[in-house]
Parts: C-alpha cells; sequence; structure tokens
C-alpha cells in the first residue's frame, strides 16, 4: 500500500500470467535498460511459476488542439483519420503502420508537448507518398476546404512537387 491523500490506496495486483493468481511474490528486483526500466523477478504462490516484469516510465505526451485545450496524444487518433482518408487501407496496412511510427516518433521528438498543426503536417506528409487521393481527402478535412477551388488548389501543388 501506498499512502495516498485520503489514506492509503492498494495498488492493483500483478496477476500470474500462468494461473491468473493475484497473488505473487517479487524475488529478485534490479535496474534494467540503463536504469530506465526495473525487472523484477516474480514467483505465484499458487503454481509456482516464475515469470518477469519491467517498469517503464511512460512518457506522458500532450498535444495542444487548435482551441487551445490540451490532451494527451493518442496515436488511435491518428490511425482513425488517415484509414479514413485511404480509399482501401487493407491494402496499405503495412506502409501505414510505418507511417504512424514515423509520426508517433516525430510527436515523441517534440514531447512533452505537440500541436495538432504539427500532427496534421506530418500525416500530410505520410499520406502525400503513400496515396494521392488520400491526402487530398485528409487535406480537405485538416484544411477545411469550403469550396471546389480548394481541391483543385492542392492538387496542383501535389503536381507542382512531382
Amino acid at each position: 500500500m501506498v499512502p495516498g491523500a485520503g489514506g492509503p490506496v492498494r495498488w492493483p495486483a500483478m496477476r500470474c500470467p500462468y494461473c491468473g493468481e493475484a497473488d505473487t511474490r517479487v524475488v529478485d528486483s534490479r535496474p534494467a535498460e540503463g536504469g530506465t526500466a526495473i525487472r523484477r523477478r516474480r514467483a505465484c504462490e499458487r503454481c509456482d511459476q516464475r515469470f518477469t516484469t519491467y517498469e517503464r516510465r511512460e512518457p506522458v505526451l500532450m498535444v495542444r488542439k487548435r482551441d487551445g485545450r490540451v490532451e494527451p496524444f493518442d496515436l488511435a487518433k491518428v490511425r482513425v483519420g488517415m484509414v479514413r482518408a485511404v480509399a482501401e487501407p487493407a491494402s496499405h496496412a503495412a506502409a501505414l503502420d510505418a507511417a504512424l511510427a514515423r509520426i508517433e516518433a516525430f510527436a515523441e521528438e517534440h514531447s512533452p508537448e505537440v500541436t495538432t498543426e504539427e500532427i496534421g503536417r506530418q500525416v500530410l506528409a505520410e499520406l502525400r507518398h503513400l496515396d494521392e487521393a488520400a491526402y487530398v481527402r485528409f487535406a480537405s478535412v485538416y484544411k477545411d476546404f469550403s469550396e471546389a477551388s480548394d481541391f483543385s488548389r492542392e492538387v496542383e501543388s501535389l503536381e507542382k512537387r512531382r
């Protein structure tokens, strides 16, 4: 138990991955990954199986929205936007995963806070290489197109970049 503001706080038990028992004990604990993690060797009190857990600090990357609100970065939201833009996401699954990994790496490089505009520009850059039609679809929402000339201007800029 750990002292909290309103009294002791009980952390959820580390369950045994073999039998699901909540009663496990730490056998050995040591720094790992150059001191950025803690490796714990555990034993289950019910089935006697041993297993290893790693504790790492989870980085909190925040995104500043256009209206000034700040919320945690959610790669799943970026994925949804990209998948909606791509006509056949299943045929681009590996490329989408790679693009999402690069977008996440970009966001982490700019942590602890990145803007939605920066994320949007990265998404556009990735879609430009992946699927030009998806790029235009995403740009129409991201750049808030209001008339047909917005689409033609964007297509012209794509053609100039080729």
